[in-house]
C-alpha cells in the first residue's frame, strides 16, 4: 500500500488525556471499524509512524481515529500529533488489519483503555445496520462518553466499569450465543488476557475472537 496525502479535517478533545483527529477521507480510501492506519511524519530528518485505529463507524468523507497520550512521558510524536490543527496536511497508510466488524448481527465489544475507540465505531455501525450491539468497556477515566451515552439510549447494553472491577458478571450478561453473534476486543495485552478469561469463564469459545493488542 502506498502513502496517501490527505489533511486534518479537525481535533477535538473527547475526554481526559484523549483527542479525536478527523481525517479527510483520500480518493480510494475504503475502511471498516476496526481496522487500523499508520499515520508517518519526519522528525528531525528521520521518517516516523505509529498505528491508530479507526473509530468512525465509516470512511464516508472524513474518518476518525482516537489518539489516548501521557502529558508526563511526552515523546516527539506524540507532542507532533497534539500539534495537529483543521488544514494541515497528514500521511496515512493503510487501511490493516483482518479484526474488524464485517456485518454480523449481533456485536459484542470488549475495550480497555483506547480501545474504546474502534468498540464504538464497531456499535454504530451495527446499530446502523440493523444489527444488536453491546460494550463493556474498562477504563478509570472513560472517554467518548456523549458516544457511550448514545448507544445506550439506542438500545446497546453498554457497561463501563474501573480498572478494579472484573470483567466477568459484565461479559456473561452480554454474551447470548445468538446466531452471528462476533466478540470482539481491543486494549493492551493484560486487558486482553482478562477479557479470554472473562468470555472463558461464561463458557464461550475464545478461539472465534476477533481481538488487536495494542502493546
Amino acid at each position: 500500500m502506498d502513502p496517501l496525502e490527505t489533511t486534518v479535517a479537525d481535533v477535538r478533545d473527547i475526554g481526559t488525556d484523549a483527542v479525536a483527529i478527523d481525517i479527510t477521507t483520500p480518493a480510494g480510501f475504503d475502511a471498516l471499524p476496526g481496522q487500523f492506519v499508520k499515520l508517518s511524519t519526519t522528525l528531525d530528518g528521520e521518517s516516523v509512524g505509529r498505528f491508530y485505529t479507526i473509530s468512525s463507524p465509516d470512511t464516508e468523507k472524513t474518518f476518525e481515529l482516537t489518539v489516548s497520550y501521557d502529558p508526563e512521558a511526552g515523546g516527539d510524536f506524540s507532542e507532533y500529533l497534539l500539534s495537529l490543527r483543521a488544514g494541515d496536511q497528514i500521511t496515512i497508510t493503510g487501511p490493516f488489519g483482518e479484526n474488524h466488524y464485517d456485518g454480523e448481527s449481533r456485536v459484542v465489544i470488549l475495550a480497555g483503555g483506547p480501545g474504546i475507540g474502534p468498540a464504538v465505531a464497531i456499535a454504530e455501525r451495527a446499530l446502523a445496520d440493523g444489527g444488536s450491539a453491546a460494550v463493556v468497556y474498562r477504563d478509570d477515566e472513560p472517554i467518548h462518553e456523549s458516544r457511550l451515552a448514545t448507544l445506550a439510549a439506542a438500545d446497546a447494553d453498554v457497561f463501563v466499569l474501573t480498572e478494579s472491577m472484573a470483567l466477568t458478571e459484565a461479559v456473561g450478561d452480554v454474551l447470548t450465543d445468538a446466531s452471528d453473534e462476533q466478540v470482539f476486543v481491543y486494549g493492551f495485552a493484560d486487558f486482553l488476557a482478562d477479557a479470554e478469561a472473562a468470555v472463558e469463564a461464561a463458557g464461550f469459545d475464545t478461539e472465534e475472537l476477533k481481538a488487536e493488542n495494542f502493546g
